[in-house]
């Protein structure tokens, strides 16, 4: 469902596109009013994903504030499609509002594009939908003032073609394919010789 109120804009030049850069519409103060899902936000993502030709994403995106994130700046979660937002960027500036939005929805089309465990998550095709949605030059990672935490890592996967291994908090959902071999055998595409094998702590740390 769609808010009737006014759409809100942001400051974005999409690749390959007639369009114009937007003007940005008090983003603060409006995201101020939102403590969950966020129809102006999600119909922001909905017109971009339309623009660079992703119909299936438009329809199926969407962004909400979660009270409960730290540290964390913004999270987008595939294959839901949701980019879920800290309540404390508002308070910080309305431009970090407009990055972080961006920033996750750089990943949605990231998978969209080339499906999950495809891609490095800040790789290439990463900085080129960065690109699409107007933060070219994207950094992986934030300096914002949230308040920091050290989260252990339970999970650790390993290739066994190439011996390259992560370290993550959650447990992946679905096969995992390792992306540098996948890259040099087949472009990029998952191929099912290189997924990644998890592996207990214990035994990640005697290799």
């Amino acid at each position: 469902m769609r808010c009737a109120s006014r759409q809100m804009e942001f400051g974005f030049e999409p690749q390959q596109t007639d369009c114009a850069p937007q003007r940005d519409l008090g983003i603060a103060e409006a995201c101020a009013r939102f403590m969950g899902i966020d129809d102006e936000l999600t119909a922001v993502c909905t017109r971009l994903c339309l623009m660079l030709g992703l119909p299936e994403l438009a329809g199926r995106v969407g962004v909400e504030w979660n009270p409960r994130m730290r540290s964390t700046a913004g999270r987008a979660t595939w294959p839901v499609c949701l980019i879920e937002l800290n309540t404390r960027l508002p308070e910080i500036s309305a431009e970090e509002v407009r990055r972080t939005l961006l920033h996750e929805l750089a990943h949605l089309i990231t998978y969209e594009r080339l499906g999950h465990g495809c891609c490095q998550p800040h790789g290439e095709e990463w900085q080129q939908a960065c690109a699409d949605v107007g933060i070219a030059g994207e950094k992986a990672t934030h300096r914002l003032p949230l308040p920091s935490r050290t989260i252990k890592r339970q999970w650790k996967y390993l290739c066994k073609s190439c011996g390259t291994s992560i370290e993550r908090v959650r447990r992946f959902e679905s096969h995992v394919a390792c992306y540098k071999c996948c890259k040099e055998a087949e472009g990029g595409s998952y191929d099912d010789r290189f997924r990644l094998v998890e592996i207990s702590m214990a035994s990640a740390q005697s290799l």
